[in-house]
């Protein structure tokens, strides 16, 4: 089971961030940079739950600038439970399930880079 907890420790840390951000800041853009980020994240779970495609992709919807610290929260935990369930060797030319980890804790943290200046 792929450890996931990198992708935990930077999603937890920038939603707190946010929970504590200041209006101002939220309304400079850091909440729509948080937005962004979890519509991000929640599609990336849910292609590894449906790699299929079946399902019509589900959008975060936007719930104002005082939940992206929680949207951010749940998004990020759901792609960590997802990337824990991936099977390990997926169909050829599909990414490992540690490289998509890797790629997620840098989205994170380059998304909080960007909100929080």
């Amino acid at each position: 089971m792929l450890d996931t907890s990198p992708l935990n420790a930077v999603v937890e840390r920038f939603a707190d961030r946010l929970r504590a951000a200041p209006q101002s800041t939220l309304q400079r853009g850091a909440a729509a940079e948080a937005l962004e980020l979890a519509r991000e994240l929640a599609l990336r779970a849910q292609r590894l739950e449906e790699p299929d495609g079946a399902a019509p992709a589900r959008v975060m919807p936007d719930a104002g600038l005082f939940t992206v610290g929680d949207q951010v929260a749940v998004a990020g935990l759901d792609l960590a439970e997802a990337l824990r369930a991936a099977p390990v060797g997926g169909p050829d030319g599909a990414k490992a399930p540690s490289e998509l980890l890797d790629e997620a804790v840098a989205l994170v943290e380059l998304a909080e880079v960007r909100a929080m200046r």
